[in-house]
């Protein structure tokens, strides 16, 4: 049963739904059971998904909210499509309802290379997505607005595989990239100073088959920040490109570092408009990620509910020192309130 910040003042009794291939459950398919859940719903809803394959397009509208969906887990709880095209029409699962939690699917679009093809597309707020495998190549992770926050997912693509406009906190993720030259790991599409967006990525993994960028600017303002990453050398050395835009752009645009360890995570001969976060720049973006999470799972870390999670502040960094010496991360200590 999910009770998430909101759901919490609709005392109306929860749903609970099973899609299973073999027909012992209530739908077979994964569409019938969000299309069985009520329009304007303002009761919780368990959509449990057991193990199988499912070959389906599939779509959360905006006025179902409050859904959480399960897997069994990632390896065999698997939606899957094959296509490619505008973004705004190849995803493999889309979900407009803000109070949406994923947890334990593989989402796949199988279509390969040549051209855009979205797995997951992510347009409501507040949305949550736990042991997650989202894999594709061009445009994996269409993250394109509003709040959300991911924990201990897998996210596999060759370029710009995690896009978009929103608000978004990545934690414990890793990172694959299927890139063989210089594609771009994120597009963050923040266009405005005021406009409350940007990608910062906490405790994850990066890995490769070749090399690699950490990202370059969808729009003029684009925000992204790398903390306590582990950079494997698949991350070329400059780090970043300026996808064309002049030096005045540029200058609005913020990418970020801090902490992070391994071959590729040296900032030697990074592009000369990266920053390399101090830590008064660190506190403030972690007081944010903060922020956002607890507007997505709640002021008790999820209570077991939308996904408990490790605190970002002293706990979380206790909790974090065996590994990062474990790693040879770095290994200064930092209090976040």
């Amino acid at each position: 049963m999910v009770v998430g910040v909101l759901s919490q003042a609709h005392p109306t009794p929860p749903i609970s739904l099973t899609v299973d291939q073999s027909g012992k459950g209530d739908y077979t398919k994964i569409q019938d059971a969000i299309d069985a859940v009520p329009s304007n719903n303002f009761a919780p809803v368990s959509i449990w998904v057991r193990p199988g394959v499912y070959r389906e397009k599939v779509y959360v509208p905006a006025d179902k909210p409050f859904i959480t969906m399960t897997g069994t887990n990632a390896e065999q709880t698997i939606v899957t499509w094959n296509q490619a095209g505008w973004i705004n029409q190849t995803a493999v699962f889309a979900v407009w309802a803000s109070d949406f939690t994923g947890r334990q699917l593989t989402i796949q679009n199988t279509y390969g290379t040549g051209d855009k093809t979205v797995a997951l597309r992510v347009s409501g707020d507040r949305a949550a997505f736990y042991g997650c495998k989202i894999l594709s190549h061009q445009d994996a992770l269409f993250d394109e607005i509003g709040k959300h926050y991911y924990k201990d997912c897998y996210i596999q693509g060759d370029a710009d595989f995690i896009f978009g406009s929103a608000d978004s906190l990545y934690e414990n993720c890793h990172l694959h990239t299927l890139s063989d030259q210089n594609g771009a790991i994120t597009a963050q599409r923040r266009t405005s100073p005021s406009e409350e967006s940007g990608f910062t990525f906490l405790w994850c993994n990066i890995t490769g088959v070749k090399t690699a960028l950490l990202g370059r600017p969808w729009g003029p303002y684009a925000r992204v920040v790398f903390a306590y990453t582990q950079m494997s050398n698949v991350i070329l050395p400059q780090g970043w490109d300026s996808w064309g835009l002049s030096p005045y752009n540029l200058s609005n645009v913020f990418y970020g570092e801090y902490n992070c360890f391994g071959p590729g995570a040296v900032t030697t001969q990074r592009v000369n408009w990266a920053h390399k976060l101090t830590i008064r720049q660190f506190v403030h973006f972690m007081a944010q990620a903060s922020a956002l999470r607890r507007t997505i799972i709640g002021s008790d870390g999820g209570g077991g509910q939308r996904g408990a999670s490790t605190p970002i502040g002293e706990e979380g960094n206790k909790a974090k020192e065996n590994e990062r010496n474990r790693q040879g991360a770095p290994t200064a200590g930092l209090t976040i309130e």
